[in-house]
């Protein structure tokens, strides 16, 4: 059974600037290794043009990050476990390691089969470490306010790493491909080295060993028994599935209004600007409200900003979209991850958040295959599915009873 929020934001809590000062070490220790991690995640980004590059066709291109998708729902679930049972520092360490010998083998392979294979347990290894970063952050802290604080530096950190990962990844790729997989493996071990020879585990919560073991026994199936948190995985697959229509609903929309591919890229630009410079201050301003409420008026202004996507027809009306399901964006990212870290009970966060990473990948894995379905059908079908889609996504964060004293603890 899960727990109530046991601290409501802006209830005898400290500011949102006094909580980020405070945060301890193992926070920014964390927020650093992601940040050298996320610099040289060229993988995921690349291995299309390499594919393609090397005479492979679309179809075996969209196969490989099929498997790689699998991977990356099985890594998260396994990673979850491992975080609880083997331990934060570890786990990261196992999975900073094993993707890095895996990817820089990935330019010596020759038939298609075995890169299929390798990027298949790529996506397994490389998603092990995230419920056990995520776990770090929440065992570093005690209130909401603090969780909001170390969430918002570990994203802010994590998109820092992915706008200069983009940058010199692109630059890597138009020199050698052999340089792109090696710099990928190279951030992987640091972040590996990073994690094992600075950050230490929190102590271990329970009562004794016969309390944790009963609690490694039961695992997943008394995580999925709490209702609250399956609530909060469906609206997790369906938010995602929302927001990852800016990946496919957009771009197909840009190109059938005439607009470049430049054009797009200015667009993708200006969200990952704005998330950068606003996203920590919004995080704090919303941080004195209740979290349900925050989290169903994000969904709800990212799913109308994208819905009107489909009545934008030049770059002027599209960035005002993009302004809308941006704010949206920064309005429920921290917040939602934070929430789920005061869901969890101590022994389980890592299980916790390795099913918040499961339901996220299957909502990104569905997403542009059902999207780019639906907008081939009818475009404006597509922009009635993410408006109902986030309707939907904003209703499932609402409390599902009227409040009582015992849910405001």
């Amino acid at each position: 059974m899960s727990t109530a929020p046991s601290d409501p934001p802006g209830v005898d809590e400290a500011r949102f600037r006094d909580a980020l000062r405070g945060l301890p070490s193992r926070v920014w220790i964390i927020s650093l290794g992601i940040l050298v991690n996320q610099v040289g995640n060229f993988l995921p980004v690349f291995i299309v043009l390499y594919l393609t590059q090397r005479g492979y066709s679309a179809g075996a291109a969209g196969l490989v990050l099929g498997v790689t998708g699998l991977g990356k729902v099985l890594g998260n679930a396994v990673g979850g476990y491992l975080a609880d049972n083997l331990g934060r520092r570890w786990t990261i360490v196992l999975s900073a390691v094993t993707t890095a010998g895996l990817t820089a083998i990935v330019p010596f392979l020759g038939p298609l089969l075995a890169i299929v294979a390798v990027a298949g347990l790529i996506g397994v290894t490389s998603q092990l470490y995230r419920p056990a970063a995520a776990a770090v952050l929440i065992d570093s802290v005690t209130t909401n306010q603090q969780r909001l604080a170390a969430v918002g530096v570990y994203r802010f950190a994590m998109n820092i790493g992915a706008a200069l990962g983009g940058v010199i990844g692109g630059v890597l790729a138009s020199t050698s491909y052999m340089g792109l997989f090696l710099g990928n493996a190279a951030a992987c071990l640091l972040f590996g080295v990073v994690v094992a020879v600075l950050l230490r585990d929190a102590p271990q919560v329970g009562s004794d060993d016969a309390e944790r073991e009963d609690d490694r026994a039961v695992g997943y199936r008394q995580a999925l028994s709490d209702r609250l948190l399956v609530r909060f995985l469906l609206m997790t697959v369906v938010a995602e599935f929302v927001y990852i229509q800016s990946s496919v609903g957009l771009p197909l929309h840009v190109n059938d209004a005439g607009l470049s591919p430049r054009d797009f890229g200015l667009l993708i630009g200006l969200n990952g600007l704005l998330v950068l410079v606003l996203e920590l201050p919004i995080t704090g301003w919303v941080s004195r409200y209740r979290p349900e409420y925050v989290l169903a008026i994000g969904n709800l202004i990212v799913g109308i900003g994208l819905a009107l996507t489909g009545f934008a027809t030049d770059m002027v009306l599209l960035s005002a979209t993009v302004l809308i399901w941006t704010f949206g964006e920064m309005v429920t990212s921290t917040y939602s991850q934070a929430y789920l870290g005061s869901l969890a009970p101590p022994q389980m966060v890592g299980r916790y958040q390795g099913l918040h990473g499961v339901a996220y990948t299957i909502g990104t894995g569905a997403g542009p295959l059902i999207g780019g379905a639906v907008y081939a059908i009818a475009p404006w079908a597509l922009w009635a599915l993410i408006g109902a889609a986030g309707l939907l996504s904003a209703q499932l964060c609402l409390p599902r009873r009227r409040a009582t004293p015992a849910d405001c603890r």
